[in-house]
């Protein structure tokens, strides 16, 4: 057993989350609903007051800190980090050696993948897919069927709505829509 659930608990969102404890060294971690939000296997764990409920899980290595929030159905695993205040729900994935942080949210069936990075205010929703060393910064938005992939950078006041931005610099008040940029 890797960590064990204690007595101590807080109510968020009206449900009972409970603090986890390292057994291997005592560390006291973050807030869980149920077992099956954490993994007992590999190295993931819930820090500080991070909290995750409903079916959402953290696996694998993958690490949740800060005052990070994970729920609904959504999935972090493989070596994925989600903290400061970062938030990730609905169906979303964040895995492999993506980083979601600073007020970022991550939702609906988006997925951010293969060492993507999403922070700031960004927000990444609906069926997006952020990847492959691509970075969504600022107050962005990647949206509906957006592909941001291949060292993309999409900041400031950009929205990416549909296509596949890949290679470029996309910034201010730029709205992309059903147009593919490429290198």
């Amino acid at each position: 057993m890797k960590y064990k659930i204690t007595e101590e608990f807080i109510v968020a969102n009206r449900k009972r989350l409970f603090r986890v404890q390292r057994v291997s060294d005592g560390l006291l971690g973050g807030y869980i609903e149920f077992e099956r939000n954490l993994s007992q296997e590999g190295d993931c764990f819930v820090y500080d007051n991070a909290r995750v409920f409903d079916n959402a899980t953290v696996s694998d290595n993958a690490r949740v800190y800060g005052e990070a929030i994970v729920f609904g159905d959504a999935v972090v695993s493989d070596n994925a980090k989600v903290y400061h205040d970062a938030g990730v729900y609905d169906n979303a994935r964040v895995c492999g050696d993506s980083w979601v942080f600073g007020d970022a949210m991550v939702s609906g069936e988006a997925w951010v993948s293969c060492n993507a990075i999403v922070c700031g205010d960004a927000r990444v929703c609906g069926n997006a897919r952020v990847s492959g060393n691509a970075w969504v910064s600022g107050n962005a938005w990647v949206s509906g069927d957006a592909i941001v992939s291949y060292n993309a950078r999409v900041h400031g006041d950009a929205r990416v709505q549909t296509g596949h931005v890949t290679g470029e610099y996309i910034g201010e008040k730029k709205v992309y829509k059903k147009r593919v940029i490429m290198d």
